[in-house]
C-alpha cells in the first residue's frame, strides 16, 4: 500500500540543511496496523503529515496504493487524501460550531456523496459507535472520549483504507484510551489499514508492528 524510497525532509537555515526525516525507506502492506515510535523531534508527526499528503515539502518517492504521490500535482494529491485516507489527531479537530451530525456529515460532503444517502450513512456511523444521543450536542458538551469517539467515526465514515492516527489517545484517561484502542483493532480486524504515533506502548501493542524513530532516522520496523 505504501512504499517510501530515500524520503528527506529538511530547513534550509543560516548554518546549512536541518533535516527532520533522513533517507526514510519503509513498506506498508495493506491491512497492516502500524505504530511509529520515537523520542519528541525525531520526526514522528512530520512522517504522518508526509503520508496524509498534508506536507509536500519532501523531497524521495513515495507510492500509495500504485500512485506515485512524489509526481503529482498538489490538486491531484488531495483528491487522493480524500478519497482514501481518514486522519484522528490528538486533539480532536472537530469544527466547534458543528454538531456532532454536522462534523459526521462533512467528510461525506468532501467525497461527494448524495444527500439522500449521507443522511442514511450518518445515523449507521452514530449508531455504530454509540453515540447516537450525542448528534444534537455540540462539541464542547462532550468529554474528551466522547470528542475522540466522534472523531474516530468521523475518520472512517467514509470507509477509508487507512487511517492515519496522531497521538489518539494522547489527552484521553486509560479507560477512554483503551476504548478507543479496542476500535481501532476491530477497525483493523475488518481490513482498514491504521498507521499511529504514539509515546504509549500499550497502545502500540495492539498493532502488528513498530517504527522506531531517531533524529529522524528509522532505526528500526521499517519492513516485515
Amino acid at each position: 500500500m505504501i512504499k517510501l524510497r530515500n524520503l528527506e525532509k529538511f530547513y534550509e537555515g543560516g548554518y546549512g540543511r536541518s533535516y527532520v526525516l533522513r533517507r526514510v525507506n519503509i513498506d506498508i502492506r495493506e491491512g497492516e496496523f502500524v505504530t511509529i515510535m520515537g523520542n519528541s523531534g525525531a520526526g514522528k508527526s512530520t512522517l504522518l503529515s508526509i503520508l496524509g499528503m498534508l506536507d509536500a515539502a519532501w523531497t524521495g518517492e513515495y507510492e500509495f496504493l500504485g500512485h506515485a504521490v512524489h509526481k503529482m500535482k498538489p490538486k491531484e494529491r488531495v483528491e487522493l487524501n480524500k478519497k482514501f485516507i481518514g486522519f484522528v489527531f490528538q486533539s480532536y479537530h472537530l469544527i466547534d460550531t458543528l454538531t456532532v451530525y454536522e462534523n459526521l456529515d462533512i467528510p461525506l460532503s468532501y467525497r461527494n456523496v448524495k444527500s439522500s444517502e449521507r443522511a442514511a450513512i450518518v445515523c449507521d456511523a452514530l449508531d455504530r459507535f454509540r453515540i447516537v444521543g450525542k448528534r444534537d450536542l455540540y462539541p464542547s458538551q462532550l468529554s474528551g472520549g466522547q470528542q475522540q469517539l466522534v472523531a474516530v467515526a468521523r475518520a472512517v465514515i467514509a470507509n477509508p483504507k487507512l487511517i492515519l492516527a496522531d497521538e489518539p489517545t494522547g489527552n484521553l484517561h486509560s479507560g477512554q484510551g483503551k476504548e478507543i484502542m479496542e476500535l481501532f483493532q476491530k477497525l483493523n480486524a475488518e481490513g482498514t489499514t491504521i498507521v499511529q504515533v504514539t509515546h504509549s506502548e500499550a497502545s502500540a501493542a495492539c498493532g502488528n508492528r513498530v517504527i522506531q524513530l531517531a533524529d529522524g532516522w528509522v532505526t528500526a520496523g521499517a519492513a516485515e
